[in-house]
């Protein structure tokens, strides 16, 4: 952006230059860049009104839906579909939880450990790999929910074993809570429904489609 009256830019250094001594290309691209961020920052806060009014709307209807049968809707729900009197479209509201794991987890990997060298010559290579993966952090040193869950599904009747399984369950923690809200439209007469999508890079653009072509300089 120009620096005031003056004529003078910003640049990435943090520099100021002279309108004077700008290239063309330079200021038109900048305005290019601009106007589609400020048009994305519009976009995005009607986008967060939609959800907002959406997610109001939901549990509203929910509310009256509770008093025809004198209950009283209260706390966080998750996993509701609302559908249309013809069934073309369909509303899901899911709620997720971001699980994390406290410092008992620890005890329950050294247990495993534990379990791992007392089974030394009897146990099978399989469990130890598994276990390995399942306590692998990723690059932000987060564990894998999904492999910690699948450990313990295994089902060993060794008490050491069952402690550290007891020691999982006890490290788990719920830090977030997220609320998706997830549109969905019936094809035709298919019975297949197609999620409407929200996101910028979900959209069709004409362009993309056979036949089409970028437009051509005027």
């Amino acid at each position: 952006m120009p620096c005031n009256e003056n004529g003078y830019w910003t640049n990435s250094l943090g520099h100021l230059v002279h309108q004077d001594q700008m290239h063309g290309l330079d200021i038109l691209r900048d305005d290019t860049v601009s106007r589609i961020i400020h048009q994305a920052h519009q976009v995005q806060d009607q986008m967060r009104q939609f959800k907002t009014q959406a997610l109001d709307d939901i549990i509203s209807f929910c509310h009256i839906s509770a008093e025809q049968y004198n209950w009283q809707w209260g706390g966080k729900k998750g996993n509701l579909q609302l559908m249309s009197f013809d069934a073309k479209y369909k509303v899901q509201l899911a709620v997720s939880d971001t699980l994390d794991f406290d410092e008992r987890i620890h005890v329950a990997k050294g247990l495993i450990d534990e379990c791992i060298t007392e089974w030394a010559e009897n146990s099978r290579s399989e469990i130890k790999t598994l276990i390995d993966h399942a306590f692998q952090v990723d690059k932000l040193g987060k564990i894998n929910t999904g492999r910690i869950f699948g450990l313990m599904r295994v089902k060993i009747g060794h008490h050491k074993w069952l402690q550290a399984m007891d020691a999982l369950k006890d490290s788990i923690q719920i830090t977030a809570t997220s609320q998706y809200l997830r549109l969905y439209e019936r094809q035709g007469n298919t019975g297949k429904y197609k999620q409407i999508p929200m996101d910028i890079a979900g959209l069709k653009d004409d362009r993309t489609q056979e036949g089409k072509k970028w437009p051509k300089k005027p």
